[in-house]
């Protein structure tokens, strides 16, 4: 959740921006950091820095809206419903969970006793089903590994 708190700021956006918002946010952050509008080197150098994080944090906050959440439910329905769990990690505060599909989901937000919890569960997948699936921001990582 850090991550997201630090990337709403750096767009100075708030948890309720839809899609429109935050691609002109977007485009006018980087209009005003692009590197090649300065020529100092720099400056410039900063500039490249800023401009790699204002994408970095558009394209996650676009993965987390609500839009783009509610278009791909369908699917992440059908993933999380009928797909057997193959893998699942806690990585510094985030759950990761792929499926026998192929599809890989982040979770935020999930207290490490939960993963505990799951850990220790006689069936990972049910426990996932019953306490995770629907109650923790999530997001498809399959994209995100597939570039």
């Amino acid at each position: 959740m850090k991550k997201i708190v630090e990337y709403r700021t750096l767009l100075n956006v708030t948890k309720d921006a839809t899609l429109k918002e935050l691609k002109t946010i977007y485009r006018n952050s980087m209009k005003d950091h692009h590197p090649d509008t300065i020529a100092d080197d720099a400056e410039r150098l900063a500039a490249e820095e800023r401009s790699t994080a204002i994408i970095e944090a558009y394209h996650f906050l676009v993965s987390v809206a609500p839009e783009t959440l509610e278009k791909t439910k369908e699917a992440y329905t059908a993933t999380t419903s009928t797909q057997p769990l193959t893998e699942f990690y806690y990585d510094k505060g985030v759950l990761f969970m792929n499926f026998a599909d192929g599809a890989e989901y982040e979770y935020f937000g999930v207290p490490k006793n939960i993963y505990v919890k799951m850990i220790n569960a006689d069936s990972p997948a049910r426990f996932a089903k019953r306490n995770i699936h629907g109650a923790y921001l999530y997001r498809s990582a399959s994209k995100i590994v597939a570039e």
